[in-house]
């Protein structure tokens, strides 16, 4: 049984492939055309997954689209009937667009689709699954659990935004709902876009400024904003928000209430805006705890999966183990609506067809290593191709001479095996550094990725060591989960060190690895394992050994406004147009000095700051 994923349309458009319901292939479009978070038709992702499996579309049996269309416009419908004549202007617009296009999805697919078929006439069977529970899937399916609670919120689907069920075996049930406009994604981002950073890719940097404030705006928010029932289930007071009936995510009465108009962007933060970064992200934690109390409780539970957008707060996922209020938890790595793809496929295998489930102890996501991958003669021949300078290196020359350069204070570029599905580099198309350093993050921030100061950076740590470092308990093989470096690597502040506040926290030296913990000591943790990635396993047991240190910096392989990087000839450009180092892809090194001159290009403008 060979079943195709599809999303597309909104944003992050993504395809997935399942064979007899093993995931086999997965991978975001915005990968190969170079657009972030692309969300038109994912051409080059389908193209790849059959390519992957020497498949053609007439080898597949279903395709599963993510959300269902005609639900979707009839929320947009009654939204814009219980506001008008409001918001006429938008409604026009949004119509126009659903009108020429979206309305007659299906149509569209089938006609995409049938241009793969060798016989022009592609006659399977096209089947939609329901947002959410494309979502409630792709988080149940693949986790290492026979039965657990589901908790999905995002910005929204057709109607819902937040979803509460049970998983069972092959059976998902979802129970209760909340419906569209009130929605704990958008109230996140509308924040975000208050405070002068881009909805859906800026909600990441508002988590990592709420660590600089105080929440001192968080009861005025309760107070106003959103009600916050016992059981997290919650309402927005709408005449503070404009996403429904307007272009602008915020109204004036938002902006009276917190005492000025919108942060412009790239402009100075203010200490009020990381108070209300931190005020917003301690309501959404609150939130998230009281859904996450309800479901299980209402469940008997002690499992919990994630899905949906807010699924990728992971400090929010941190506090749910730190206080205990879940025994085990799983997250989907690509939480977000390119995971709808991979849940739609999961979808109509298990709820659809009923087939039987098989439980991987670890989970089935296979570390989320599920894109394209290159073979040493492909990457030779196109770093040939490009006229680079290179050498090629034994595997374990490859790793000591890539930690030995690390040790030095370099930044690596590391482009390893199968790309990573989701929004976050997990040593496959990685950025790599001495957490040792305390210059790396000011390094790896400004000059290599071109983003704000602020922006903490990831440890990929050795499973086995993870004890000894943070007190956290079990894995996260995603970067799903915060936690906090252990008390005895921590540096105690003295002095004017103690007091500082806002942004002269960010380069005070607060442990010994000063390049990844955060203001708050807390850290994005990725647990790096044997299993599934043995290579950059092997890379972190070599700095391991040469300097006692189980641990690396690991950021995205892309700058700013650009996707993650997919080819060798991507990893490329973007290191010949950024501050790094040294670039590893393959068994292929290559040290910034050995570059002809005329390589080096003008990179940071091929793309829109996010």
């Amino acid at each position: 049984m060979k079943i195709l994923g599809i999303s597309a349309f909104y944003h992050d458009s993504a395809a997935t492939l399942l064979v007899d319901g093993k995931i086999v292939a997965s991978a975001q479009e915005e990968r190969f055309t170079r657009i972030k978070h692309d969300k038109n038709y994912p051409k080059e992702s389908i193209k790849f997954c059959l390519d992957y499996c020497k498949l053609s579309i007439d080898d597949i049996d279903y395709v599963c689209f993510y959300e269902k269309p005609f639900m979707k416009f009839d929320r947009l419908i009654k939204t814009h009937v219980s506001f008008f004549p409001s918001g006429y202007r938008y409604f026009k617009e949004s119509m126009f667009e659903w009108l020429s296009s979206k309305i007659f999805l299906k149509r569209q697919l089938i006609k995409e689709l049938k241009k793969l078929s060798l016989n022009s006439k592609w006659n399977k069977k096209l089947v939609f699954s329901e947002h959410h529970l494309s979502h409630a899937a792709s988080a149940f399916y693949p986790s290492p659990f026979e039965s657990s609670a589901i908790l999905t919120i995002d910005g929204v689907g057709e109607w819902t935004t937040t979803s509460y069920g049970v998983g069972k075996g092959n059976k998902i049930d979802i129970f209760k709902e909340i419906h569209f406009p009130h929605s704990l994604g958008l109230l996140y981002s509308a924040f975000t876009s208050y405070l002068g950073f881009k909805v859906n890719s800026g909600e990441y940097k508002l988590m990592g400024l709420a660590a600089y404030g105080n929440p001192i705006y968080a009861d005025l928010i309760k107070d106003n904003l959103v009600d916050i029932k016992d059981d997290g289930s919650f309402r927005l007071d709408m005449s503070y928000f404009g996403y429904g009936n307007s272009f602008q995510m915020t109204t004036k009465k938002f902006h009276i209430l917190f005492g000025s108009a919108p942060r412009k962007s790239e402009t100075d933060i203010s200490q009020r805006d990381m108070d209300l970064a931190a005020s917003i992200q301690l309501v959404t934690e609150q939130i998230v705890m009281k859904l996450s109390q309800f479901v299980l409780k209402e469940t008997g539970q002690k499992n919990l999966v994630l899905a949906g957008g807010v699924a990728l707060n992971c400090v929010a996922n941190g506090k749910l183990l730190k206080e205990g209020l879940v025994e085990n938890i799983w997250i989907q790595p690509a939480a977000g609506d390119a995971g709808g793809a991979l849940g739609a496929a999961l979808a109509t295998y298990y709820k659809m067809l009923k087939k039987h489930r098989y439980v991987n102890k670890d989970d089935s996501m296979q570390g989320s290593y599920l894109g394209p991958e290159f073979t040493q003669e492909e990457v030779e021949r196109s770093l040939n191709d490009l006229g680079t300078n290179f050498s090629v290196l034994e595997d374990e020359d490859l790793l000591k001479t890539t930690c030995n350069f690390l040790i030095n204070g370099k930044a690596v570029g590391w482009h390893q095996g199968r790309m990573e599905f989701g929004p976050r580099a997990l040593g496959s198309r990685s950025i790599l550094g001495d957490p040792r350093s305390p210059e790396m993050q000011k390094t790896l921030n400004l000059k290599v990725k071109y983003r704000e100061s602020f922006r903490p950076f990831a440890p990929s740590i050795l499973y086995e060591t993870l004890s000894e470092w943070f007190d956290l308990k079990t894995k996260s093989p995603y970067m799903g989960i915060v936690s906090e470096i252990k008390k005895t690597h921590r540096k105690d502040l003295h002095g004017k060190e103690k007091n500082s506040f806002g942004l002269d926290k960010l380069y005070l030296q607060r442990s010994s690895l000063p390049a990844i913990t955060h203001v708050d000591y807390s850290a994005r943790i990725q647990t790096v394992h044997k299993e599934t990635n043995p290579k950059y396993h092997a890379l972190i047991s070599k700095f391991y050994e040469l300097t006692d240190c189980p641990v690396l910096i690991n950021t995205s392989f892309n700058i700013r406004g650009e996707p993650i990087v997919n080819s060798p000839k991507d990893a490329f450009r973007c290191f010949m147009g950024t501050d790094m180092d040294v670039l590893v892809i393959g068994n292929c090194i290559l040290k910034k000095e050995d570059q002809d001159s005329s390589l080096f290009k003008d990179y940071k403008s091929n793309f829109k700051l996010d």
